[in-house]
């Protein structure tokens, strides 16, 4: 068994089965990758993939408990790597990153300029996505970081962090009816259609301990690009709901932003990482960088805990910032 082998397998997996995409992305031949499967399978005496004729069709149950192994393999292959690097050159390697777009966009410009003028030589890679892409990116090793604006529970093997809270507000055209409104109610909302988030908006919206059904809201359009709902509030979709922290007075001068926090719970921003991730020291300043109170003795304590519930009571009295 070789770890080029391991290598094939994985690639293929993550290119959907298909060993021609495989072999561009490998800079290698495709009978190459398909000899080595083969070989492989006889080495081990099952079949990784089936087949229908020369195609792979699926993975096999034996074929499912060896990649997940072979991925915890390759995974420990990088970090074996990345302790090398670091006693070598501290100072150079890759931080990849999974987040929003409002994370991108509105948070981490500041964060990541002030990581490459001190490690001009740490190339930066960012990953968009939804908040399960990111947890998926993040458990499969893509990245080295998850940034999710919620608590992610159901991604066992990453290490979360809480890092800000943050909550809404409501966009407008200045000549929309709710534009000289003073303090906003879910009557207004249910007025109009609303213009938000793929997910999480329902599961934020505060019940009242007297009716237990929520405001019925219509949510017209939705869209992971904040910058995107406002284009459509601007050409008169509906009303906005946005991340208060995504509302630029400067650039959205066209737009009347509302005070909105008292309509839905706060949301928390997380930062994490795979267990077993070898914290490099720009990775550690990043951290900390993002959320100051995750200093490195904080994120050694987190990674130190075996389950959820040891991180929950770590972090139970830190008063997290307000975004």
């Amino acid at each position: 068994m070789k770890l080029q082998q391991l290598r094939y397998i994985w690639e293929v997996k993550k290119h959907d089965l298909n060993v021609s995409a495989t072999a561009a992305h490998l800079y290698t031949s495709q009978p190459g990758i398909s000899k080595q499967i083969r070989l492989l399978e006889d080495e081990l005496g099952v079949e990784i993939f089936a087949r229908s004729g020369k195609h792979l069709t699926r993975v096999t149950s034996a074929g499912e408990v060896i990649l997940e192994r072979a991925g915890e393999i390759l995974r420990q292959v990088a970090s074996i790597k990345q302790i090398a690097d670091e006693y070598s050159n501290d100072a150079s390697g890759r931080l990849s990153i999974a987040t929003t777009y409002t994370q991108v966009r509105y948070v981490l410009p500041k964060i990541l300029s002030t990581i490459r003028e001190r490690y001009p030589d740490v190339s930066l890679h960012i990953r968009q996505g939804t908040t399960e892409e990111i947890g998926e990116l993040a458990t499969a090793g893509e990245v080295d970081f998850a940034i999710t604006p919620e608590v992610v529970d159901r991604f066992p093997e990453l290490i979360m962090m809480p890092c800000y809270e943050w909550n809404r507000c409501v966009v407008v055209r200045p000549d929309h009816p709710l534009a000289s409104t003073k303090r906003l109610a879910f009557e207004d909302l249910e007025r109009y259609p609303l213009v938000t988030y793929d997910a999480g908006f329902r599961e934020r919206l505060p019940v009242d301990s007297d009716d237990e059904t929520p405001p019925d809201l219509n949510i017209a359009m939705s869209a992971v690009d904040t910058d995107v709902i406002k284009t459509y509030v601007r050409l008169g979709f509906g009303v906005g709901v946005i991340a208060t922290m995504a509302y630029d007075p400067g650039n959205d001068d066209d737009l009347v932003a509302l005070d909105a926090s008292h309509l839905f719970t706060p949301s928390t921003t997380c930062i994490g990482c795979r267990k077993g991730t070898f914290l490099r020291k720009f990775m550690l300043e990043f951290v900390e960088l993002f959320a100051p109170h995750l200093t490195a003795a904080v994120v050694r304590q987190a990674f130190a805990t075996s389950q959820a519930r040891e991180r929950d009571e770590l972090f139970r009295d830190v008063l997290l910032p307000h975004r």
